[in-house]
């Protein structure tokens, strides 16, 4: 499980090459907010023969780091299962407007039950009741006592893994007013 957040501030650079005359460095807990406001997330990984492979998904941040969730057998789960170095990105859909985030690191598995409980009741707080997850085996899970005894087809159907990436790297792309390009290090 990765460490609790630091209290340290990361090391705060705004790129001048990309930003607008008057512009300055967002500060990290400007984009922390907008971290854990932002619904959607694309998430890259890498295939295991190097070929990248991009997916949306929900993510919930929490003590520093982005959590998120996919079956064992899905295909940004077999990519972890090789390597664990990811990017998940966030922000507006429109020119002039808005902060996209970037946010590189690495996915490391979460299977602490205590944990997994508060993934769980933020994930259902921060997306509704049909985002709710029990917590088993190390995974969340969906599965009902009423469902048939799982098959090898469908061993994970209803369980899925979850993945937290404290930033090791981060970028915020604010197009509020002009442009600014940060830069956020963070020491590990």
């Amino acid at each position: 499980m990765p460490a609790r957040p630091q209290t340290q501030e990361p090391q705060t650079d705004l790129d001048a090459r990309y930003s607008s005359p008057d512009a300055t460095a967002m500060p990290w807990a400007e984009a922390v907010p907008r971290l854990e406001k932002a619904e959607i997330f694309w998430l890259s990984t890498v295939r295991p023969d190097g070929r990248p492979h991009v997916t949306p998904l929900m993510s919930v941040w929490m003590d520093g780091a982005l959590h998120f969730a996919t079956g064992a057998r899905e295909r940004k789960g077999l990519n972890l299962d090789t390597n664990p170095h990811v990017v998940l990105t966030t922000g507006a859909n429109a020119y002039g407007e808005g902060c996209d985030l970037v946010v590189e690191g690495d996915a490391v598995r979460v299977t602490d039950e205590k944990r997994l409980v508060e993934l769980a009741a933020a994930w259902e707080a921060k997306y509704g009741p049909g985002w709710h997850f029990d917590v088993r085996d190390g995974a969340f899970s969906t599965a009902t006592t009423a469902a048939p005894p799982p098959t090898e087809e469908t061993a994970d159907a209803g369980r899925a893994l979850v993945f937290a990436v404290s930033p090791r790297t981060a970028f915020g792309f604010s197009r509020d007013e002009g442009f600014g390009q940060t830069r956020w290090r963070f020491a590990h």
